[in-house]
Formats: structure tokens, sequence, C-alpha cells
């Protein structure tokens, strides 16, 4: 470190003087026609202030690494953010960005004062009657800063670091803390859990999620993902010409009561940790491209989680984004299971409901006779055929049949807030008086209606509108507890629940729970697992905080040979599980179609990663006994454009059902080999990443394929009744970029009535080259005519009933625009509808593994 000399920027300094309140602006001459109109004070007042500057800037300090130069002025304000290699400043000009700031009484205060203390420095808060003693440490390519100690007249509720203001706005990495242009990052690291990322915008420190639209290059809505940023929190966060990067630490010495998920009476329960004593993070710069490897040391050098996987650090790891099996496995399915796992060519197989009760994890009788030893059994089943188990978890939810509800529940089962009873109650009693209703009557986030009393659960239908304050309505005895009668002044508590018909934690109750997830995962090696649901823990009144405090209890207490090699994804991201979880997985195929299904959120969260420096996972997807391989190959293509990969949900009997499941599981091997290997190019991956194009990619040896891209366009031609003598054919335009070549078809039927039937099923291309299909389709039939005239018919789970030759010339479709005349007979039924999709094979490419 060093004094710099150099001149602070006016807008930083807030001393008391009027010259540091107001600014910059205060040094702007009055817009006069006469400058002897200029007050002669308000010219002895500027040079007042211009010294001040000068007596301020010079005593300005700069900490410095191999790349990067803080310069920090007397007061404890940042005025430097400096790219050595670049010779650029990339502070915010005119931004006020204090070093740490804290909060007393409700009110932000900035440093006034800075000055050395031994091997400390002093952050002077005169205005608040408040220093804090704060340790600064070059550890050669980043910086660290620690609170030691607080001394304030009154109690300080929590400190902020920053938020330091920069110009870089290219790239924003909410959730690592990170920004970055295409040559320098700026970035904080949070070096422990009760430092959280971000700013406290609320008091449950639950982080805000907000969307930014920006209208780049392309406005197509196929290319809106790129334009859409999802910001999943705000440990750096886009500003109007920049960024921030902040951090902060809360006391939750003491109760409180906040507003919390939907309630707005919640109480948060006091919480020892030390307070904001013990604060640290690490801030840093350095070239962008070497910003995830600094991480990476700064994570090694601090104690800080670091996940391996074979070896290799899980954010770098091409295992990170391993795609997955999701299948219901139990004793007797599991070699079946197994099977398909390697037919795809996966390593994972995973279990989306294994459990009978969350909170104990208790699992499904049936399926695991004797609990955690039979899923052991199979994990080393499985572990002999080189795959890994996982399990699906909804983190602190308790479903109302654990141990932990009944017979006696639990006393830390969360609850809103309690009161106590009036009056003494019978064991029958349907009407309870309580003293107050302030947290009973909050029905907006109230699933299951529940307060407990002793050791009885009772739910209650509602409040009563007015004094006495009555619960109306009481099932006694809730839940398998036991009904018993209770005195007045008895204590009574309203449970904090979920729509998922569940209970949820208190702190302590919480981390037990983490604890018993640790203990699954040691007991029977399991490989695998997401914390879905995570969001649960805010029912302990600490936000974001309760998500990496309780992940990091799972993380700490899993056995040495697991400790951070436990493949492991979240519902929802937090600055410091950036470190823990490998990945995040988000997208569901329960809304909608194979390839529609939450389509844009897959395709938005894709930025998301590339922000936070994460590996890309795509989501889970649906195959049922009518996936195709086209729909397959279109995931795939997706899963090697964005280096992404995704879980495939199944059941066996769909398997079974599912005509090509052998070739939907082998174009799975073979993609998945491709793109685990790195085989693909950037504009080969490019390319893939547009949802409208297709591709097909062929083994052809080892480590060589062969990617054949398709130009595809889908039409309709719908059953209709009109005058006599009027047409009813449908007309269609086919844009053909590749070369003039025969037309491949594949034209399915469905209806209204479901009983529809097809015949003389024609097309025409160009009002010259006539064919009429020699067959024709039941509802939800499938015809498919290939390039060579092979006429294939099959059911609607795709197992073949017919194949036959066309009997003519495949019609050609030439290079450019095309004409097609659809026309077909409906026999019967009613609502029929014919979905042609039309296709064209491009030029052949070379794929193979990179040297």
């Amino acid at each position: 470190m060093k004094d710099s000399g150099r001149k602070s920027s006016w807008g930083l300094l807030t001393d008391t003087s009027l010259c540091r309140q107001y600014g910059p602006g205060f040094f702007r001459l009055p817009q006069t026609q006469n400058q002897s109109e200029v007050n002669n004070s308000t010219v002895k007042l500027l040079l007042l202030c211009l010294w001040l500057f000068s007596a301020a800037s010079a005593e300005a300090t700069d900490f410095e690494t191999s790349s990067f130069r803080l310069s920090i002025d007397s007061r404890g304000m940042v005025t430097g953010l400096f790219d050595k290699t670049g010779q650029k400043d990339y502070f915010q000009s005119g931004a006020s960005s204090p070093l740490l700031s804290i909060r007393i009484g409700g009110k932000f205060y900035s440093p006034q004062e800075m000055t050395k203390s031994g091997d400390s420095w002093v952050l002077g808060y005169p205005e608040a009657q408040a220093e804090v003693k704060v340790k600064i440490q070059n550890k050669k390519s980043y910086l660290t800063f620690e609170i030691l100690s607080l001394k304030s007249a009154q109690p300080i509720e929590l400190a902020v670091w920053g938020p330091y203001a920069t110009s870089i706005r290219e790239i924003i990495g909410e959730s690592v803390g990170v920004v970055r242009n295409s040559s320098f990052a700026l970035g904080i690291q949070a070096l422990n859990v009760k430092t959280l990322g971000g700013f406290p915008s609320e008091e449950n420190d639950i982080e805000i999620n907000f969307n930014v639209v920006e209208q780049g290059d392309q406005i197509d809505d196929q290319y809106r993902w790129r334009n859409t940023k999802n910001y999943r929190g705000q440990t750096a966060r886009i500003i109007e010409g920049g960024s921030i990067l902040q951090a902060y630490t809360r006391d939750r010495s003491q109760e409180r009561i906040i507003s919390n998920w939907s309630h707005d009476k919640y109480v948060a329960p006091a919480f020892k940790d030390g307070g904001i004593v013990g604060s640290k993070i690490a801030l840093f710069g350095t070239n962008s491209s070497k910003v995830l490897d600094l991480i990476g040391e700064i994570e090694v050098a601090e104690g800080l989680p670091h996940p391996m996987i074979n070896g290799v650090w899980a954010k770098k790891s091409r295992e990170a984004t391993a795609s997955y099996l999701i299948l219901s496995f139990d004793s007797a399915n599991l070699d079946q299971a197994m099977a398909l796992t390697k037919k795809a060519g996966l390593k994972y197989l995973y279990h989306g409901d294994p459990f009978q009760t969350w909170g104990k994890f208790k699992l499904h009788p049936e399926s695991f006779p004797n609990n955690w030893a039979s899923l052991k059994s199979m994990v080393d089943r499985a572990k002999k055929q080189g795959i890994g188990l996982g399990v699906h978890t909804l983190s602190n939810f308790i479903t109302t049949n654990d141990a932990y509800v009944t017979p006696v529940p639990d006393p830390r089962l969360a609850k809103v807030g309690e009161s106590v009873l009036v009056n003494s109650i019978s064991a029958t009693a349907d009407e309870i008086e309580i003293a107050s209703p302030d947290f009973f009557n909050q029905m907006t986030n109230n699933t299951l209606h529940a307060v407990v009393v002793g050791n009885e659960l009772i739910r209650y239908r509602e409040v009563s509108k007015s004094a006495p304050w009555k619960l109306l309505g009481c099932i006694r005895g809730a839940y398998g507890t036991q009904a018993t009668a209770h005195s007045n002044g008895a204590k009574i508590g309203k449970l904090m629940d979920h729509p998922y018909q569940v209970f949820l934690s208190d702190p302590d109750l919480s981390e037990e729970i983490f604890l018993n997830l640790a203990a699954l995962f040691n007991q029977t090696g399991l490989m695998q697992t997401s914390f879905d649901g995570l969001e649960g823990v805010w029912s302990t009144g600490m936000g974001q905080y309760a998500r990496s405090l309780y992940t990091k209890t799972w993380y700490d207490n899993l056995n040495p040979e697991l400790k951070g090699k436990v493949i492991n994804d979240a519902s929802n991201p937090s600055h410091f599980n950036w470190h823990i979880n490998t990945r995040y997985n988000w997208g569901e195929p329960w809304y909608s179609g194979f390839r529609e299904s939450q389509t844009d959120l897959r395709l938005i969260n894709q930025d998301f990663y590339r922000r936070n420096l994460l590996p890309s996972m795509l989501g889970w997807f649906n195959m049922t006994d009518q996936t195709s391989v086209e729909d397959t190959e279109w995931l795939l293509a997706r899963a090697a454009g964005f280096d992404a990969g995704f879980a495939f949900n199944l059941k066996l009997a769909n398997v079974a059902k599912n005509g090509i499941s052998d070739q939907i599981f082998e174009k799975m091997r073979i993609w998945e080999t491709a793109r685990m290997a790195g085989a693909f190019t950037p504009e080969q991956k490019l390319r893939m990443e547009d949802i409208t194009k297709e591709f097909s990619l062929t083994e052809v040896e080892n480590c060589k394929w062969e990617l054949v891209p398709y130009e595809v366009k889908r039409y309709v031609h719908v059953q209709k009744v009109r005058q006599p003598g009027e047409p009813l054919y449908s007309q269609f335009e086919f844009e053909n970029p590749n070369r003039e070549q025969s037309m491949i078809l594949t034209i399915s039927l469905s209806s209204e009535s479901g009983d529809s039937k097809a015949e003389s099923i024609s097309i025409e291309i160009n009002g010259f080259h006539r064919v009429e299909l020699p067959v024709g389709l039941s509802n939800a039939q499938v015809i498919k005519l290939d390039e060579k005239g092979v006429l294939k018919i099959f059911d609607k789970n795709w197992n073949l009933l017919e194949e036959k030759s066309l009997g003519q010339k495949v019609p050609v479709l030439v290079q450019g625009k095309n004409k097609l005349v659809v026309d077909a007979r409906f026999t019967q039924g009613e609502g029929g509808k014919l979905s042609l999709e039309v296709k064209t094979e491009g030029i052949p490419e070379q794929v193979s593994c990179p040297n």
C-alpha cells in the first residue's frame, strides 16, 4: 500500500460541511450573464472546498495486488478500482462508495475518517458516534477485509461492504459477485457464511429477483433469451452507467418482528453467530480470462468449499454438466434401470421421489424395505457398474406423517409467532380464545391452518373478526397428536407451513434436518442430490443466510470420501452457495410439450450460468411412450450447443411401450459422448443454440461423428366443410436453403373426436410433381417417408405397423422457394388434423475429439 497523492472524485466527500454535503454540483458557478454577479462569499467557499478536497486527496491510500489497485481516501471512501495491466480506472466517477457503511436505528452512515491503528484501520462515523476496526490484508492476487471490533453509542444493526460502484456494465454475475467486460473483471467474495452477498433490501434477507430486458441485435422471439436477464440476487448489480459490488452482515442477537414470506408479522428468533464482528470479504481485479481461476485460488486459501470431481475443481470439470436419468428405482428394477443408464452413455441414476417422509427422511418401505440399509445396498451395486445413484430432496420440508410431527410434535417446528390461551379449554373445545390474533389471522400463506399447544396440534378454520379473539372451527388432535385439555395462559404457536402441505423448521431444527441429510449420504454413499424447496429455510427468519448456512452444514458433515464430490444443485442460488453447489438445473417438463415446456426459462437460464461462471444445465425433460427420436435429437442438439447437461425423466412402463426406445437411448449415447469429449466447434455450438434448427448425429468410428443439419418446417392441414365444388386443399411454402433434393416427410393424424381417419393423402410440389400416398391413416398414427421412397407407418407409440415402397419417385424440393399443396379425404370423425413435417438435409459436417 502507498500514498497515491492523486485527487479524489469531488462527489465522494461526505463531511458535514456544505461542500461535502453537496458534492461536485456545488462547484458549478451560477449561470448568469454577468460574471460579477457571482457572490464573493460563494467564491471563497469554493476555494475553501477545493482546499479541503486537496487535503483529503493527499491522504488517499492505495492497496495493490499484482493486477489491481484499490484506492481509499482518508474518509474511508473508495476512489479507485484500477486495472494495472490495462492502465484503466473502473471506478464510476462521481459515485459514493464507502468501504464499509453501517446502519443504526434504520439509518445508514458512511465513514468520515479512516486512520491507521497498528496493523489495522479504524473507520470513524462521528455522526453516529461509532467506529469500526477493520483488518486489511494483501494476499498478492486479492485483498481481504475483516471487521475486528465495534464501538458504538447505539447498537449497530448491520454493516455493508460498499456498495462499490464500477463503470463495468457488460457482464454482471449477480450470484458469484463478479462484473466483467472483455478484458477486466472486478469481484467481491464473502469469506464466511454469515457475510451475505448483496444488500439488505429486505429485513427478512430474502434476495430479490428481477428482470432486465435489453434490446440487442436480435429481437425475434427465438432470440428473446439473449436480451432478457433474470437476475437472481444482487451481490453484483447493474446500475445506470455501470454496476455495483456489495455484501453485508446483520446482527441477529435479538429477536425481531419482520415481514416474511407473505406474513406481515413474523418472529425472527435471536441467533448467536458472533454478530457483525468477523464479517469478512475479498476484493479483487484481474484479467477476465483468469477470474474463475482466481476464485478457485481464493476458495482454497480462505478455507471456502472447493468441490472436486475426479480431481478437477467442479467449476471447471466437464463432469459438472453430466446428464442423468431420473427413474424410480428399487431393488427389483435396479439392474434394468442401470442398463438403461449405460445404454444412454450416462453415469448417474437419480430417484425423483424416494422418501415416505421428509424431515427424518424415511424411505418408501415397498421400494426400500430396510430403509437406508436397502439404499446403501443399491448404491454399492451401482458403484460396481460405474454408476452413481442420487436422490431428490425437499430440504427442510417436513411431511405431516414424519416423526417430527406425529405422534408428538417437535417444539422446534417453525412458528410464525405465539400468543396465550385466555381461558382453559377441554380436549373437545372447537373454539379457542387467544390473547392476540396478530400471527394467526395471516391467511395468505397458511395452508395447514395449524397451531401447537403443548404436545397437541390443532387445525382451525379462521379467526373471529373482532374481540374476543377466537380460533373457530377447530379440529383437535390433528395429524395423529393427542387432544388434551390446556390451562389458561398456555402458549399457543401458529405453525409455519408451505403449499406442499408440509411444516417447516426453526434454526435449531433446520440444522438437525441437514445433519440428517448428511447422515443419509454418509451411510449410503449417494453421489448426487438436489436441494429442492430450499426456500423452505426462510422459515428461520434468516432468508438467504439460512440457505447457505444449512447447505454448508450438510457439506461440512459429509465423510471425507464424499465431501466435495457429491454433485448437488438447488432450487435457488445464493452467493455463498455458489461455492458449494455444483450447478443449478432449472426447467420442468410438466406444463407443455417436450419442446415447449418452460423453454423460455431454460434458455434465459443459460445466460445466468454464463454470467455467473457456472456449469450449464437445461433442466428436466420427460420421456413418454410417444417421445420421438426427432424430439430427442432436438434436446441433444441444444445440450451440445449450450454445452449443458439435462435430466431425462422416465418410467420403465413408458420405455417398454415406446417402439423406438432403443434408438432414443442410442442417440443419447452418441450425442452425450461427443459433447463430453468437447468435440463440437464454437461455430457448430452457436448454430445449435438456435431452437428452430435441427440436427442429427451419427457415429462413424471411435471419436469421429457426422453431424447433419436439417431445414425443417411444420404445417397443419385441417378437415374442412365447405360448399360443393370449393377446394379443400391447403397451400404452404417451404424455403429450402439446401441443395435440390428429395423431400423427407412425416405426417401424423389427430382429431377432436379421437376417431378420425384420412385417405387419399396427396402432396403436390411446385404445381408439377404430385404424389398420393398408397396408405391411409387412423387417428394418432404416423407416416414417415424418407428420401429413398421408403414409407413406414407407426402407431402413436412408434411401434412399426407397416413398411412399404412409395412406388414412385419422391417429389423434389428445389433450392429456394417451394409451393406445397396438401389434400386428403377425411372419412371418419370430426376436427381431423394432418400435421406435416417437411425437411431437407444440409451438408454433413465431420466432428471429432479434440487433439
